[in-house]
């Protein structure tokens, strides 16, 4: 099974999801350490992958926009708002910049996209044991 593109993909993100859950639980533990910053993993640029990809043979990538209901490319439906978000960090007078708040959050969507990629993985495996008769 290790051939199948897709479960390697599941398998890389579940793998992405330890090391940041390890990371998030480092922070916490540290958040009485004087001078400690917060770490955090850095997410992966789709738009960056997909360019990658298109530049490796395939001339363009465009949306499909045949029924009313999907969404426009940006650039043809107006400019697209961009807000940019306020980075403010409590910092305790020892420069500790821990929040334990933002952890325990960053902590409870990492359990949660785990689980929805052991699901989606689970799925897929019960799909293909169906798919070559050896499901029961």
């Amino acid at each position: 099974m290790q051939d199948l593109v897709l479960l390697d993909a599941i398998g890389a993100k579940m793998g992405y999801l330890t090391q940041r859950q390890r990371i998030i639980s480092q922070n916490i533990s540290n958040s009485d350490t004087p001078g400690y910053k917060p770490k955090d993993l850095v997410k992966a640029d789709f738009e960056k992958v997909l360019q990658d990809v298109t530049r490796d043979g395939m001339k363009s990538v465009r949306l499909d926009t045949n029924n009313q209901g999907h969404l426009l490319p940006p650039g043809e439906a107006g400019a697209r708002k961009v807000r940019a978000q306020d980075m403010t960090y409590e910092v305790a007078h020892s420069g500790n910049a821990v929040v334990l708040e933002e952890q325990l959050v960053n902590s409870s969507q990492t359990i949660l996209d785990y689980n929805t990629m052991t699901s989606v993985y689970q799925k897929n495996v019960s799909m293909i044991k169906t798919a070559i008769g050896t499901a029961r």
